[in-house]
């Protein structure tokens, strides 16, 4: 079984990994029952889809993985803090809890905070809709928000 910790480091390894292939860094692994059963990655920059959040891309994958659009149980770890639109689709699928690398306050420098979506849809964050908890990671906001180093 694969531990909290670890599923955050996939999270955060898929934003850096996707950062590195130009697209936006976020990633996110959907856990049911302990296991990894889908992950996803923004690809905005791709794709020039507005909903392809990494958060989205896991929840599709993973109904889609299981046949079924009901998700209750599962635990969704994600690089960044969820937008409202990914917080909605969790909660509409029955996603239990979200755990997080960096906040909004961390994003903000580097134009990646969803701040400005919860105030314009005058969304409170207290009390969250479901258990929203960050945990630390081995990465600074600034090495993934901020610009991709040149490849040598």
């Amino acid at each position: 079984m694969t531990t909290h910790q670890e599923f955050m480091r996939e999270a955060v390894r898929l934003a850096a990994a996707n950062r590195d292939r130009g697209a936006r860094p976020f990633g996110a692994v959907l856990v049911l029952d302990g296991e990894a059963v889908a992950t996803g990655v923004n690809d905005i920059v791709h794709s020039h889809d507005p909903t392809t959040h990494a958060e989205m891309e896991a929840v599709r994958a993973a109904a889609r993985k299981l046949g079924r659009p009901d998700l209750r149980g599962s635990v969704v770890y994600a690089s960044g803090h969820p937008c409202p639109m990914c917080l909605a689709a969790m909660t509409m699928a029955g996603v239990q809890a979200v755990y997080y690398a960096f906040d909004n306050h961390d994003a903000a420098p580097y134009g990646m905070s969803s701040e400005a979506a919860y105030q314009a849809l005058r969304l409170s964050l207290n009390p969250p809709p479901l258990p929203l908890t960050r945990v630390a990671v081995d990465l600074s906001a600034a090495q993934l928000y901020g610009p991709r180093a040149p490849r040598g």
